[in-house]
């Protein structure tokens, strides 16, 4: 077994969180659904009866672990499961009301396409190229929905088209914000549905979202005004820090979002410093600019200074999952390790600062992985997860398969830790 800098082996060892993920694998392909033809469906929870096409809760998202799975082990039952889903995600292309990224048929036509480029299943290439047709055609001009953000609206529509190989599309669905972005004192912010007056400011629904899908498209396509939006956008929510020098914390919204029931500040990928940390990492790759290294840095101090994942009152950390819990902080951890690996080497530290530096990230996707362990549901069925919900009697939710709050999001960030344990994991490149 390969450790961390300093001797520091994942908690249990390596082959045991690589168990763990094989059990969670058990369970999300235990209940999956046998659909026509011989594909394979998720619902959003097992109990459920309506299967779920979507990236963020159903089988669109569950592809990408499948993926991950058969590249990992290199044993094709993984493989023939995600050619299996992506049957049935082939059959509701054309049905299906939605457009989105995370909600639609956008997200769709990226695991498609995954299987496509991975596994050279054309039919599943076609179904994408179908998906993507459609959502070309049901654009307004101006958006394609209420929701005009990453997750339900244009953002994602733009970067799921990217990654599917579409640039004329992807362009398509950004330029927009070029027309709706609001100017404020020191930047830009868009509002994330019609007719609401607050404006969120991160990765989920928000500012940042909107930032991280303008830059990889406006980069990707030489689109230098795309990419002077992203930054307009992001000097709008920096701006509104309110824990520098050393951190960075920005409130959900302004003003508050659903008061009774957002958190005005949380610590996660979807409205905090974890998932503010990604956006910042991009646009240090795409500029060159180290002041975006500085802000993902006080993203970092935040975050790792926040108590998460102890569970310090009520509502403040409930989640185990990839969108707003555990495992997301777990992604970031995991990206620092990668990158600090390819800095290996360099003569820019002292030995002993350089190794503290080197060992943090690792200290931290510990804490995080031993939560995770800790609050693993496992029996003969394997391994799932239940977030929780405090406002609620019981409070326990059902365990879900998706990669927003379930198995595939937590399973994708173990495997990646054993990978990084090991020295075979390449650079993450963030979201999705």
């Amino acid at each position: 077994m390969t450790a961390a800098p300093g001797g520091t082996a994942a908690p249990g060892g390596v082959d045991e969180v690589e168990e763990l993920a094989v059990d969670g694998l058990r369970w999300l392909t235990g209940v999956a659904r046998e659909t026509p033809g011989g594909g394979l469906a998720w619902t959003a929870r097992p109990s459920d009866d309506r299967l779920d096409p979507t990236f963020y809760v159903g089988t669109a998202g569950i592809v990408p672990l499948l993926l991950e799975a058969w590249r990992h082990f290199g044993d094709d039952s993984y493989a023939d499961t995600a050619l299996r889903a992506a049957r049935s995600l082939a059959d509701r292309v054309d049905d299906f009301d939605d457009d989105s990224l995370c909600f639609g048929r956008t997200g769709m036509a990226l695991a498609l396409r995954a299987v496509h480029e991975e596994l050279g299943d054309t039919a599943a290439g076609a179904a994408a190229d179908r998906a993507l047709h459609v959502v070309r055609s049901r654009f307004d001009g101006t958006r394609w929905g209420n929701l005009f953000e990453l997750m339900g609206g244009n953002a994602g529509i733009g970067l799921g088209a990217l990654l599917c190989g579409d640039a004329e599309l992807a362009v398509l669905a950004m330029e927009p914000y070029a027309r709706t972005a609001e100017e404020t004192p020191a930047g830009v912010h868009w509002a994330h549905r019609a007719g609401v007056e607050s404006r969120l400011h991160h990765i989920s629904h928000g500012t940042l979202g909107i930032v991280l899908a303008l830059a990889r498209v406006g980069a990707a396509t030489g689109r230098d005004d795309l990419v002077e939006l992203a930054l307009a956008g992001a000097a709008g929510v920096v701006a509104r820090d309110e824990a520098g020098p050393q951190g960075f914390l920005v409130r959900h919204s302004t003003p508050q979002y659903r008061p009774e029931l957002v958190e005005p500040v949380s610590y996660g990928w979807c409205h905090g410093p974890a998932g503010d940390a990604q956006v910042f990492r991009l646009l240090r790759d795409i500029t060159a600019d180290p002041a975006w290294t500085d802000l993902a840095d006080r993203c970092w101090h935040t975050v790792t200074r926040s108590g998460l994942p102890r569970r310090l009152r009520p509502g403040f950390w409930d989640n185990n999952g990839r969108c707003c819990g555990t495992a997301g902080v777990l992604a970031l951890a995991c990206d620092r390790i990668a990158e600090q690996a390819e800095r290996a080497g360099t003569a820019e530290q002292s030995e002993h600062a350089e190794h503290a530096e080197q060992q943090a990230p690792y200290d931290f996707a510990h804490v995080l992985l031993a939560d995770l362990a800790a609050r693993a549901i496992r029996d003969g069925e394997g391994a799932r997860w239940s977030n929780f919900e405090h406002r609620a009697t019981p409070g326990d939710l059902e365990p879900c398969a998706g990669w927003a709050m379930g198995n595939a999001g937590i399973v994708r960030e173990l495997l990646r830790l054993v990978r990084l344990h090991r020295g075979t994991d390449p650079h993450y490149t963030g979201f999705p």
